[in-house]
């Protein structure tokens, strides 16, 4: 497996609020606290080093609890000690983990896990994967994709994901191109989304550290529950966020969340819905809910449970309830964390180290050799098809498709007339101009005439070459916003290593991993299963 480095910003692929965080443009450094370097992370255990005892505990408590119906868990006991800390990502339960880039959240922050304990040994690191049990965008994780085909949970459940019965996907199960032990295991076996999403990530990662963390829980809600009164009775959080989302887009920069007046759902057994204020009243969107103050604080205080926060505050709830140094996140998520610093300083919690996941496209040995007979770059495959089409019958052909001498020659003949022109009369001038405007465009289309005539001539290999690309980025879409890992775990067993071999989670960098030999034949065989099962 050979490793190649590419620049984030040579791909395109990410916006520029993120490219700039990760270069540290001065203008940003407002609105987050330490950069992630190794060297920067002795300063952010100090500032977490005041962490509550008693949110350990409690912590503790419920991941013993969460994990009691596991045969094999991680030692919780460890989150005790004041020099263990943790680093977190998190994500929606997709089902089967949903895109690569869920698996590649979760290599980073286990090699960060390990990078930490390398360079601070006098401390413990635990990487956390934060379950976005409580999300109700049930479309959102409600498919992947496996070898070309769409994979979809049709489901009548509704509220939060994690509390739905995932027994429904063994029907998908069924129709895989082979039997994957770990899901029928976690959605056969399991009572809930969020126990089988623990179950498969104890069962894939658990052996390398990683513990899972359920926020929808009565006791860890209970820690949040100063936040939770002050959300209902202020408007601290949408006051703050919104001045700090303006000061960013003062910047120029598209921002990614739109914080609310209260930013709180209302949460039941197949509810979680907006909670609003209408004069006195509080209301639950999408239903006859209608408190008073007095009703919804006592509703708070009696049951925590029912008020999930949204996406403005559960980085604030997360970081209540874990002794946190960094959040790993993709494109979207670093930016919107900055967004909301102000809430962090108002309410004195430590505001986290901002850590963008590893980036990767994956190219298989078969698919190498294709770009090697096309003669095209692994940089090239980032262009969009128009570019990378233009450009590939430029090089390949022989024939000179462009007409730059031509142009040159017509603006030289243009300038000898017009000189002619205005000694006769100089309100000739811009009839001269606009007939060498018409000259010039015909002859641009005349080129555009003569590239789609040569492209005629080597349709056989563009054919290929958009072949391959569709390939390697499905849907027009980066490879890892798509893929399921399972495309490359089963045909090769040692796919988690070869990320954790090369993946480094303070590198930020977009990773190119291809295979330098041919493995076996495994997957044309997976395509066949699949082509025999439809």
């Amino acid at each position: 497996m050979h490793c190649q480095a590419l620049p984030l910003a040579s791909t395109g692929a990410f916006p520029p609020l993120f490219l700039d965080y990760i270069s540290q443009k001065a203008q940003l450094q407002p609105f987050y606290g330490h950069f992630p370097t190794l060297a920067n992370f002795e300063k952010q255990i100090a500032l977490k080093s005041s962490f509550e005892a008693r949110h350990r505990e409690v912590l503790v408590e419920v991941l013993e609890r969460q994990y009691s119906q596991l045969s094999s868990k991680p030692d919780f006991s460890v989150l005790n000690d004041s020099k263990t800390f943790v680093v977190t990502t998190g994500h929606q339960l997709n089902i089967f983990t949903g895109p690569l880039y869920v698996i590649y959240k979760i290599i980073t922050t286990i090699n960060l896990a390990r990078a930490l304990q390398a360079a601070y040994p006098e401390y413990r690191f635990v990487p956390v994967y934060w379950m976005a049990t409580e999300d109700h965008d049930f479309e959102e994780i409600s498919y992947f994709s496996l070898f070309g085909k769409k994979y979809t949970w049709q489901t009548q459940q509704k509220g939060a994901v994690g509390r739905m019965i995932p027994r429904e996907l063994g029907e998908a199960l069924k129709i895989l191109p082979e039997r994957v032990p770990v899901f029928e295991k976690a959605y056969l076996q399991c009572h809930n989304l969020a126990d089988a999403v623990r179950c498969y990530m104890n069962d894939l990662f658990g052996a390398e550290g990683l513990v899972c963390i359920d926020g929808d829980d009565d006791a860890l809600k209970r820690l949040f529950l100063p936040v939770i009164k002050d959300e209902l009775t202020s408007s601290h959080a949408y006051t703050l966020a919104t001045r700090t989302t303006q000061q960013i887009e003062d910047l120029g920069y598209h921002t990614q969340i739109s914080p609310r007046e209260i930013n709180l759902f209302y949460l039941e057994e197949g509810l979680r819905e907006r909670i609003v204020k209408e004069g006195e009243a509080y209301r639950v969107l999408n239903t006859d809910l209608v408190f008073s103050e007095a009703e919804i604080l006592a509703i708070a205080e009696e049951h925590p449970k029912r008020f999930s926060p949204n996406v403005v505050l559960r980085p604030l709830y997360q970081e209540i309830i874990l002794p946190n140094l960094a959040y790993i996140g993709g494109p979207s998520e670093v930016p919107y964390w900055l967004q909301l610093k102000g809430i962090f300083e108002h309410f004195e919690v430590p505001f986290p180290m901002l850590l963008p996941r590893n980036f990767a496209l994956y190219i298989n040995a078969a698919n190498r050799k294709r770009a090697e007979k096309l003669g095209v770059s692994v940089e090239q495959m980032f262009w969009d098809d128009v570019k990378l089409r233009k450009t590939f019958v430029e090089k390949t052909s022989t024939a000179s498709l462009e007409l730059t001498d031509e142009k040159k020659a017509i603006e030289k003949v243009f300038v000898e007339i017009l000189s002619k022109a205005l000694v006769i009369d100089k309100t000739l001038e811009g009839a001269v101009s606009a007939e060498k405007t018409k000259i010039l465009n015909s002859l641009d289309n005349l080129e555009k005439r003569l590239q789609k005539a040569e492209e005629r001539n080597y349709e056989t290999e563009v054919n290929q070459l958009l072949g391959l690309k569709a390939k390697l980025f499905p849907n027009g879409a980066l490879q890892e916003r798509s893929d399921n890992f399972l495309n490359f775990y089963l045909n090769d067993s040692t796919f988690f290593q070869k990320l954790f071999t090369h993946f480094d989670p303070l590198d930020f960098s977009f990773n190119i991993l291809t295979e330098d030999e041919t493995e076996a034949d495994h997957e044309d065989n997976l395509l066949n299963e699949l082509e025999q099962k439809k």
